[in-house]
């Protein structure tokens, strides 16, 4: 027991040492950035990826959840796209530098943040991806709990010993321990081979929600669902109501926005990654569309808006049908869980602990903590909840990424140092690791929506009409920071950080290898002249 309890014995295996940092302190095999014999990532991959990923009950719901809080769906629909449309043109600058440098997020965002500020980026990014991992597993038990209900009729009917306030139930906390640990072991598949998983959802669960659309339609023709739809909401309240819609759709993967690169590092070139321009705006406003009618049919039927796709199937007499396409909402929670959440923070929390944390460990501890410490049956106990969710952690991530745009295509124009973001001493030092300029643009794009954020979770604090800056939190937060960042760095330039040409991970590897070479003839010469003197 002794053994287990010293850090020693959970070093990480040496046999793949990393090739950058000063020491195995500052990286590991994982953390370097993606050889060529591993970028596998194809254009094909990418959609495969992003079709996986916009059929996610989280974007069904969202886009449901607006009907809920009093939207009709001509207004919804519009809010997603153009959320979605604004990610994506985000998610390809980011992702080019991925497919450029072959880094992760939590390197490249050293260069803009400073070695030590980054860490600040880096937590609030592996707490965000915990809560996700959360949310997720608890809609994943859901379709669990549908499907054993298909099989077993009797598994509706398992007492409860849980209280009200719990928000769970004891067979749904069941079906919360089945889904999680079914999960584990797509943990210990790399990042590279992943891809096929997003290939196989990609099929099989459009066709499905397809045709769980194509039901709807014949239960509830859409002159009758969609038609008489309007919203009740006049004058500013509707328009705050929109433009808060909208943020919603923007911080569903304002999280992926920002460490992207985390995927397309492994992309064969960074043009296998430009398709997500238009895959994410047509995908998720199309799945959007699909939870919309589905969600308003079921308002037709059943009288209430179940903004839950999950609660609709409960509703359902078909246990072949239940049973089917509740299994699609299965293996479309995996995918998302697995890509956008365990990875995201497994990436993260090997920055913090190289030594001890690689890919495969980190999602572990994701899982443990996301999964069990943070309760998620709480966030999405009601719509409203599910939105202020949504909404509340875009005060971080609309600046992230304001700062890593403005940050590589502006001012620095693409010429970064690689092998520098590995050396806490090295060129992205800034003044004590941090670069005062992100700080100060910090402060100014997240500190005037934090009222707001605080009266969202307790609403009997009054702010004032500041707090409706918090409905355009992703938004503010991108563009103020953006500009602040930009108007600083151009007063107060960080000199050392700007280069004549980009230092690129292979240009050092291929350094590395002839400094090797050359000092292995050196070796032989040596050998051979001592030879011949004796």
């Amino acid at each position: 027991m002794s053994r287990f309890l010293k850090a020693s014995h959970w070093a990480l295996d040496e046999q793949k040492p990393s090739k950058f940092g000063p020491s195995s302190r500052w990286s590991n095999y994982d953390m370097d950035p993606v050889l060529p014999e591993d970028r596998k990532w194809t254009t094909w991959s990418f959609i495969a990826y992003w079709v996986s990923d916009a059929t996610n009950a989280a974007v069904w719901q969202l886009a449901s959840s607006m009907l809920a809080i009093g939207l009709s769906w001509r207004q919804a629909l519009p809010a997603i796209a153009v959320g979605n449309t604004i990610i994506a043109i985000v998610m390809v600058l980011n992702g080019t530098i991925g497919a450029r440098l072959h880094i992760a997020f939590p390197i490249l965002n050293r260069s803009s943040f400073g070695f030590w500020l980054s860490y600040f980026s880096v937590v609030s990014r592996v707490v965000l991806s915990m809560f996700w991992f959360g949310v997720q597993t608890f809609t994943g038990s859901e379709c669990v709990y549908q499907m054993l209900k298909a099989i077993w009729p009797s598994t509706a009917h398992i007492p409860n010993h849980l209280p009200a306030s719990s928000n769970i139930t004891t067979v749904g906390m069941m079906c919360y321990f089945i889904y999680w640990a079914i999960q584990l072991p797509l943990m210990l598949v790399s990042p590279q081979n992943i891809r096929h998983l997003f290939a196989l959802k990609g099929v099989i669960v459009p066709i499905a929600w397809l045709s769980i659309l194509i039901w709807s339609f014949v239960k509830v023709p859409a002159s009758a669902s969609l038609d008489p739809g309007h919203s009740l909401l006049r004058g500013s309240t509707f328009s705050w109501a929109w433009l808060s819609a909208l943020n919603s759709a923007l911080g569903i993967y304002a999280t992926l926005a920002v460490n992207i690169p985390d995927f397309t590092r492994y992309a064969k070139n960074e043009r296998a990654q430009f398709v997500q321009l238009a895959v994410i705006p047509v995908a998720f406003t199309l799945v959007g569309f699909i939870g919309i009618a589905v969600t308003s049919a079921g308002s037709v039927l059943y009288g209430e808006v179940l903004w839950d796709p999950l609660r609709l199937i409960d509703k359902w007499d078909n246990r072949a049908a239940a049973f089917f396409a509740s299994f699609s909402f299965i293996l479309a929670t995996l995918g998302t869980n697995i890509s956008a959440n365990s990875l995201s923070a497994a990436n993260d929390m090997m920055v913090l602990f190289p030594q001890y944390i690689n890919i495969r460990r980190g999602q572990v501890i994701c899982a443990i903590i996301g999964g069990w410490v943070l309760c998620p049956w709480e966030i999405l106990s009601s719509a409203p909840g599910f939105l202020s969710f949504m909404s509340g952690y875009t005060v971080f991530l609309g600046p992230f990424a304001g700062i890593m745009v403005v940050d590589y295509w502006i001012l620095h124009k693409g010429k970064v140092d690689v092998p520098a973001m590995y050396d806490p001493n090295g060129r992205y030092k800034y003044w004590n690791g941090v670069n005062w300029r992100a700080a100060v643009t910090l402060v100014l794009s997240i500190g005037p929506t934090f009222p707001g954020l605080i009266n969202d979770i307790n609403p009997k604090i009054d702010v004032g009409n500041i707090s409706f800056l918090f409905d355009i939190a992703w938004l503010y937060g991108f563009f103020s920071a953006s500009t602040v960042y930009w108007i600083l760095s151009s007063l107060f330039p960080a000199m050392e950080t700007y280069m004549d040409k980009a230092v690129l991970a292979d240009d050092y590897l291929a350094n590395i290898a002839e400094d090797a070479s050359s000092q292995q003839e050196d070796s032989v010469k040596i050998k051979e002249k001592a030879d011949s003197l004796q």
